[in-house]
């Protein structure tokens, strides 16, 4: 009898760490075209259900159709930074929406503002919002009158990492990266004992990210740039080799390279060379339509 009480009392701890959490890349690209890739958007899947998407740059909404996504399993949208290959097509997964029986509050985060970017809700409300929205009809969806409503949310700029939400077992941690003089958010997921890290655009010099993704099963870099970049591009994204390095002090089980851009594409040998100078785990590239199960 004594055994039997502490299985029951256990169960809820061990339902919660056999959670099935897989990643999927719906968009492995940047904002180029001649990639033939969605540009940048993930999707985490739990226990079968599309929950938790991570930007939802162009071709996103296709590639998510294409997986068996489904809008009404959603609980969650995170944006790194609001740059267009990472926010493009918000509207149309706004839209297709009203044909599915999706509905409550779909939460959604984003940086907050500096003189180059709005924050997240004025985005979003330049968007959607009556007389002012260049989608103005959909503002239904901010009003509370459509079935679905989209509840925007500001993250201040921080080099310290911090809970933005927190529902049953999943926890969304963020924190500041440099993205030259974009805002832009890295984002942990913690979903039971299971984790994924993004790291959205970023070249590494808050070093932030390695504290956040720290033994993360999963750590997503964004590899933009190859070996050697200079001016403009190492002010914006990382370099292998510094990707590498972080992944190094953040001890993550894997790396997953994505945000794929011609200048990258084909030299995923060079690419890898470097990152292995500092770090000896496991690389793989991401394309579109990848899936990453957490073990």
């Amino acid at each position: 009898m004594k055994k039997l009480f502490l299985i029951l009392l256990l169960s809820p701890l061990l339902l919660l760490a056999q959670s099935s959490v897989t990643l999927q890349v719906l968009g492995s690209g940047g904002p180029e075209s001649g990639d033939k890739r969605a540009s940048s958007s993930y999707v985490i899947w739990i226990d079968g259900k599309s929950k938790i998407l991570i930007d939802f740059g162009g071709g996103a909404s296709l590639r998510f159709e294409e997986a068996g996504a489904r809008i009404q399993d959603l609980d969650l949208i995170l944006l790194t930074h609001l740059h267009v290959d990472h926010t493009a097509d918000l509207p149309a997964l706004l839209k297709s929406s009203f044909f599915t029986g999706a509905s409550g509050n779909l939460q959604l985060f984003g940086p907050d503002k500096n003189k180059f970017m709005p924050n997240t809700k004025i985005f979003v409300k330049r968007l959607f919002e009556n007389d002012k929205g260049a989608w103005q009809y959909l503002e239904d969806h901010l009003d509370g009158s459509a079935r679905l409503q989209l509840k925007a949310h500001n993250i201040k700029k921080s080099k310290k990492e911090s809970v933005v939400y927190k529902q049953g077992d999943i926890k969304i941690t963020a924190v500041s990266v440099h993205h030259g003089p974009i805002p832009a958010i890295a984002y942990r997921v913690d979903i039971g004992k299971k984790s994924i890290t993004f790291s959205g655009d970023m070249n590494g010099d808050y070093h932030t990210l390695e504290k956040l993704g720290f033994k993360t099963n999963i750590l997503v870099m964004h590899n933009a740039v190859p070996k050697n970049a200079k001016g403009v591009a190492a002010q914006l994204h990382m370099t292998p080799l510094i990707i590498g390095e972080i992944v190094r002090k953040a001890k993550a089980g894997s790396v997953v390279i994505s945000h794929r851009m011609l200048r990258t594409l084909g030299k995923e040998e060079e690419t890898k060379k470097e990152i292995h100078k500092n770090y000896k785990g496991k690389v793989t590239f991401a394309n579109d339509r990848s899936r990453y199960k957490i073990k």
